[in-house]
C-alpha cells in the first residue's frame, strides 16, 4: 500500500458483482467559497473534528489515526496547548 497499490482477488470482485470508480475534487476551485460560508457562519465543519489536542500529543494522534481506531476521524493540533 505504501506504494500507492493494494492486492485483492479480482475473480470475487467480479463475481460479487462490484464496481469501482474513483476521482479527485477540483479542492482550488472552492477552498475560498467554502472560507466564505465557515466565516459566515453558514458552513460548520467541526462536526468531523473527533479531536482537539495539544501538539505533543501529534505522535498518539496519528497512531491512532493511522490504526483507524473507532472515534479518530480529523485531529486538530494546537501548537499552544
Amino acid at each position: 500500500m505504501k506504494r500507492g497499490q493494494i492486492a485483492f482477488d479480482i475473480g470475487n470482485f467480479f463475481f460479487k458483482g462490484l464496481r469501482m470508480g474513483s476521482g479527485q475534487a477540483n479542492v482550488k476551485a472552492y477552498n475560498r467559497e467554502l472560507r466564505d460560508l465557515i466565516h459566515a457562519e453558514r458552513a460548520k465543519p467541526s462536526f468531523l473534528v473527533s479531536h482537539r489536542l495539544p501538539l505533543e500529543k501529534a505522535p498518539d494522534a496519528y497512531k491512532n489515526f493511522d490504526e483507524r481506531r473507532r472515534g479518530w476521524t480529523k485531529v486538530i493540533l494546537k501548537p499552544n496547548g
